[in-house]
């Protein structure tokens, strides 16, 4: 198990119910410990165990709660 945290924008937020939505999208991926998500900055810090997932896999989720999600260069 190695915990790795990364960064991945998210074009399309606009207020608090698409936090909620980003927040449900990922509730229940196998191994995302925390999310952080920073309307603001249009962007969520992800920490998860990646033998169990990947950054990628979570945008993968993001976007299909209709965003436009992408993994930032670490």
């Amino acid at each position: 198990m190695a915990n790795q945290t990364r960064i991945i924008k998210i074009d399309g937020m606009t207020c608090g119910g698409c936090v909620a939505s980003v927040h449900n999208a990922t509730a229940d991926i196998d191994g995302l410990d925390d999310i952080s998500i920073e309307l603001a900055d249009n962007q969520a810090t992800v920490t998860f165990d990646d033998s169990k997932t990947s950054a990628e896999v979570i945008a993968a989720a993001i976007d299909e709660a209709g965003f436009d999600a992408t993994v930032a260069n670490s």
